[in-house]
């Protein structure tokens, strides 16, 4: 599973080059954008983070004591509004309460304890925590999402009702350690689904169709 799985890695790097993900400046601004891209594209989670940026408020502090109802219409453009405004608030209360509101001491520790305790927090999931973890924390463990899902069961690699923790455990037992690869493999597997292997997939363009279940299955 191992070779096969870096096959398809160096297939699609091939093709899409590295993409350079996560697209921040900062760890915080990656935890930041974890949150605000949650049931939303990523092109309205840059204008939230414009309009935060724009403001000087992207800072643990600063969105700390911003009253919830000003957070909620800076990040207006990432849709689920008020939702996000009262994640992002518990989110910062935890920080602050557990560590300081400090992300250098947050990741300091062992990530593998880490993720529990983060898991607790109010509107944190498991693809949100690993989002955390890997690109802001530099830690390696693998984001799952849903492109993950129907690239990997497209392929015949995993079943239809696989979830988050069999698709990350697929990565994470068969794949060494790296934190470089685990975040370009990522990035790589959404660039493809959003390019090729759609929700309506353009198999006969696909760089993966001659090893897809999926491919060899449509007429």
């Amino acid at each position: 599973m191992k070779n096969v799985l870096l096959e398809i890695f160096d297939t699609i790097l091939a093709a899409y080059g590295p993409r350079f993900w996560w697209p921040a400046e900062t760890p915080f601004e990656v935890c930041v954008g974890a949150i605000l891209t949650q049931n939303t594209n990523w092109g309205n989670v840059e204008k939230a983070i414009a309009n935060l940026k724009r403001a000087g408020l992207l800072s643990p502090e600063k969105l700390r004591d911003l009253p919830v109802e000003r957070l909620a219409e800076l990040i207006r453009p990432a849709g689920f509004f008020n939702v996000k405004s009262a994640r992002l608030k518990d989110f910062l209360a935890w920080l602050f309460a557990a560590h300081g509101g400090s992300l250098e001491e947050l990741f300091s520790g062992d990530w593998r304890e880490l993720r529990p305790e983060l898991l607790t927090v109010r509107g944190i999931g498991p693809e949100t925590c690993d989002s955390m973890l890997l690109y802001a924390g530099q830690k390696p463990t693998f984001v799952v999402d849903a492109y993950t899902k129907r690239l990997f069961f497209r392929l015949g690699l995993v079943g239809p009702t696989a979830g988050y923790d069999q698709l990350r455990d697929l990565f994470m037992a068969n794949l060494p350690a790296d934190v470089g690869l685990f975040n370009e493999y990522h990035a790589l597997i959404v660039e493809h689904c959003k390019v090729l292997c759609r929700t309506k997939p353009f198999c006969g363009e696909c760089v993966l169709r001659f090893r897809c279940e999926y491919f060899r299955q449509t007429p």
